[in-house]
């Protein structure tokens, strides 16, 4: 897992490269969702894959110790009969089982290590589409509301026509320009200090409702 944990940080990092360089980040950033969405619809898949292939592995190890534990008791049973032969057989059954208990436990342990990584990255990835998808929603309606302001002003300019609309140009110019590096600017940010303040956020909240449980059980008790 760690390598597709490495891939993802490689393609955030792609995203910020082609921010700075892009003439319509909205674009960039959908694209950028799109390819998350799916990457979360895929992961989903194989999540469900390995849960299946994990619970095959355990029932596989406890089905070979049950067995192991059975052809014990056959061979006691054998041995109080005076069956010493047959004591033998079930014992050496008895060690097959236990070699192939043995053998689905470590690959059932490790599949479920495995399981838990790829749980983990599905979590990562549904809270960075959130997180990514809330900030462009924010920087869209910010665009939207220095447009209508630009509007506005171009709207009550005074002076003569030609003046009105050379200035107009003027503006529209300088307010794109203005748009572009505070919106890329903040977007570059987005990346470490927004996940941060998310963080702060949640870990804060987290020790409150600790905090309200633990009052809780005090005033029950």
């Amino acid at each position: 897992m760690s390598v597709i944990k490495r891939v993802r940080d490689m393609t955030v990092a792609s995203l910020n490269d082609r921010l700075e360089k892009s003439e319509d980040p909205v674009r960039v950033i959908d694209q950028f969702l799109w390819s998350t969405h799916q990457e979360i619809t895929q992961s989903e898949g194989l999540q469900r894959q390995y849960a299946t292939h994990t619970d095959s592995l355990q029932r596989q190890w406890k089905d070979a110790e049950q067995w192991m534990v059975k052809r014990e008791q056959q061979a006691l049973t054998a041995l109080k009969a005076g069956e010493e032969n047959v004591a033998k057989l079930a014992l050496q059954d008895k060690v097959i089982h236990e070699e192939r208990s043995e053998r689905y436990r470590q690959l059932y342990e490790q599949s479920r290590s495995e399981l838990t990584d790829l749980e983990q990255l599905l979590q990562e990835l549904r809270n960075e589409y959130r997180t990514v998808y809330d900030r462009r929603q924010f920087y869209v309606a910010r665009m939207e509301s220095l447009r209508l302001q630009q509007r506005l002003n171009a709207r009550y300019t005074p002076g003569n026509a030609d003046t009105s609309q050379m200035f107009r140009k003027i503006d529209d110019r300088l307010t794109d320009i203005e748009l572009e590096t505070r919106s890329l600017r903040d977007l570059r940010r987005m990346g470490q200090e927004t996940l941060m303040q998310a963080g702060e956020v949640v870990k804060n909240t987290i020790e409150r409702e600790l905090e309200q449980l633990k009052r809780k059980l005090q005033q029950g008790g």
